[in-house]
């Protein structure tokens, strides 16, 4: 039975890196609803420098990430760059709070299935925070990016 359960684990793993999204994708054609309830096109922000910041309003590491991604959206909006927050939030309620009482002015993006949120599925998110750096053409050039890489492809 262990032996079974080891063999399930790692095709389970090995399938699951598979579904994750590689450096040199193309920016996704998936909509979600926004804070201002708006359906808002991925794909549509192609010709601009992109951050997709998956995060949750209930998780601690994002909350602190969104103080150094505001600033940063703040300095380099006007330099054809866009942060695009999509939380896994199942309670919208919470997730707009948490938009406000974290002063983000950047785009909100909802997908509230939590983890198994098509988005989620798609980019291959098994923890929070996780960011995707896309350069203006809508290739992946960044998972997980450091603010110094971030800025050196807005610069670009």
């Amino acid at each position: 039975m262990k032996k079974i359960i080891l063999l399930f684990s790692l095709i389970l793993s090995f399938s699951a890196a598979h579904s994750q999204m590689k450096v040199g994708a193309n920016l996704p054609d998936v909509q979600l609803n926004s804070n201002q309830d708006t359906i808002v096109n991925l794909a549509s922000l192609k010709g601009k420098t992109v951050l997709i910041d998956f995060w949750a309003s209930w998780c601690a590491p994002c909350r602190l990430a969104n103080r150094k991604l505001a600033p940063l959206y703040n300095q380099y909006k006007g330099e054809n760059f866009e942060i695009v927050g999509i939380a896994l939030d199942t309670d919208q309620m919470k997730w707009r709070n948490a938009i406000q009482k974290d002063r983000l002015t950047y785009l909100q993006l909802i997908d509230p299935k939590g983890f198994d949120a098509k988005s989620a599925v798609l980019f291959g998110v098994e923890e929070l925070p996780n960011s995707y750096l896309f350069d203006t053409s809508g290739t992946l050039v960044a998972i997980n990016p450091t603010v110094e890489e971030i800025i050196m492809q807005i610069k670009k």
